[in-house]
């Protein structure tokens, strides 16, 4: 399963990669071991699929010993695989206290089980890599189920097709294909009269899963081949730059004039293609909000009197701040501001930090403590109201659903990313991607060493920048007001499937 995201990409692989782990679980092996299968599972999904953590070492430009910053490191990893672990080691035992001898049903229950389980660890802080996400980018026809639940809906799919696949395996071997002898005595239609009902016995799982991937896959198309509507009177056209100033000299003088050059030069370049937008990476000018005011790319804002959204910090008291996304009209005055809402656990606060605090350093090379913004932000700007998110964000779909709520009609996401590998990067586009199809928006993506892109509503990638590159690029982006399913009704099937599975169970067990 881990295999399914970038770098690899094996999308494909998602649909059948529970498969060992549900046989497992139903069997009496897991209740054997020592060590459960289930975490183990857990372990090496996760683990693989956030490996790019890795990329945080060398951390010695912070002034950490490169020990230090090699445990640091581990560390941090090894939480976060084994707080994914978890949630499948859980699975697998409320999978136990609901057990029922009715396959279908125990597919019913596993996946309910499994979908309830993922909305809790979403809301917790520390939330990536959903079985949702396995299908983005390549599987844009599956993920346009996210329009009718969320991501929920997607790993409902995934879940309930390797469960089906899981228990016709099951099924096959613990009942086998010997029929008696006399079954055979004759051809034709006594054969088939006598054998049928054993065999479709045995393989309605089997059948039912191939019928139910089709399925999905027909809804999810109909869906994705809806056309785009792109009324003239909408369109914004937005430039992106991306800087590609690299963390560990971003707050040296070196750094500081990289920044203020390409930024500059960046934004000018943009105006001169006739956008009336430009949107920059999160701490795009890592400065609090009154040195970004006196900056030269003020200076050239109000020169050229185009807005611009820039990625800077908002003093909130004394010692206190947010890593905030600057909304600056073409007078160079702050229009609004969007305050980023979810902060990496480890990196830029620590959790418990009163326990861990004296033994991990803090990662963030601002002295200050950083604090959260406020939930159900709304981001007017003059052209709308716009649904932002900084880096992190990109995994937590509620908070983009909540903005569209509130009028958002278009989607910026800006994003640091440094120093982290391509598989990263482009697993945070392949969240933004999500967002994109799940609201029904247009969205541009800015960070400072890429990717930065621009999606369409159906997720489509019209442009993507390069692997630590300085670019700049401009594309014509549509407002949108539709509703999608998700954005009326919000995670309605996640309870209905814990409704089900509990009547399935309570039913199958009368």
């Amino acid at each position: 399963m881990g295999l399914t995201v970038a770098p690899v990409g094996a999308w494909f692989l998602a649909w059948f990669a529970l498969i060992p782990l549900w046989i497992l679980v139903v069997t009496p092996i897991e209740k054997n071991k020592p060590f459960p299968p289930s975490l183990l599972w857990g372990l090496g999904y996760h683990g693989v699929a956030l490996c790019w953590i890795s990329g945080l070492h060398p951390l010695t430009w912070l002034g950490i010993p490169w020990l230090g910053s090699v445990a640091i490191v581990i560390f941090c990893w090894l939480f976060i695989s084994f707080w994914g672990g978890i949630l499948v080691f859980v699975w697998s035992k409320l999978m136990g206290i609901f057990y029922t001898q009715n396959s279908l049903a125990r597919v019913a229950i596993g996946t309910a089980i499994w979908c309830v389980l993922e909305k809790i660890w979403s809301v917790s802080p520390l939330w990536w890599s959903s079985l949702s996400y396995t299908q983005s980018p390549h599987n844009l026809v599956i993920l346009h189920l996210g329009q009718i639940s969320g991501p929920t809906t997607v790993t409902a799919a995934i879940v309930a097709v390797n469960g089906l696949i899981a228990e016709a395996l099951i099924k096959t071997k613990e009942e086998g294909w010997n029929y008696q002898k006399e079954n055979y005595t004759s051809f034709g239609a006594g054969i088939i009269a006598k054998t049928a009902p054993g065999i479709i016995a045995k393989t309605a799982p089997g059948i039912i899963a191939i019928a139910l991937f089709i399925l999905v896959h027909l809804i999810g198309f109909g869906l994705y081949s809806r056309p785009v509507s792109q009324v003239l009177e909408t369109g914004l056209k937005v430039g992106v730059v991306q800087g590609n100033i690299p963390n560990r000299i971003k707050f040296k003088p070196l750094g500081n004039r990289r920044i203020m050059e390409n930024y500059t030069q960046g934004y000018l370049n943009l105006v001169n293609q006739g956008v009336e937008a430009v949107l920059t990476p999160e701490g795009a000018l890592p400065f609090f909000e009154n040195e970004i005011i006196y900056s030269p790319l003020i200076a050239a804002v109000r020169e050229k009197g185009v807005l611009i959204w820039i990625g800077g910090y908002k003093r909130q008291g004394k010692g206190r701040y947010t890593n905030s996304l600057f909304t600056f009209t073409g007078d160079g005055e702050i229009y609004s501001r969007y305050d980023k809402e979810k902060l990496v656990p480890l990196g830029e606060y620590i959790p418990f930090e009163n326990i861990l605090g004296g033994i991990i350093n803090r990662l963030s090379p601002v002295t200050a403590t950083q604090i959260p913004g406020k939930s159900n932000q709304i981001v007017e700007t003059p052209f709308g109201n716009a649904i932002v998110s900084i880096c992190y964000g990109s995994a937590f779909a509620e908070q983009f659903r909540n903005q569209t709520v509130a009028g958002g009609k278009f989607i910026l996401t800006a994003s640091n990313n440094d120093p982290y590998s391509e598989a990263m990067q482009f697993q945070h586009h392949a969240q933004d991607i999500m967002r994109a199809i799940e609201n029904d928006r247009w969205a541009v993506r800015a960070t400072n060493t890429g990717y930065s892109a621009f999606v369409n509503p159906h997720g489509e990638t019209l442009w993507i920048s390069g692997h630590d590159t300085y670019e700049t690029h401009a594309e014509t982006i549509y407002q949108r007001e539709t509703q999608t399913l998700y954005v009326r009704w919000g995670d309605w099937l996640c309870w209905v499937l814990g409704i089900w599975g509990i009547g399935v169970w309570v039913r199958s067990n009368e």
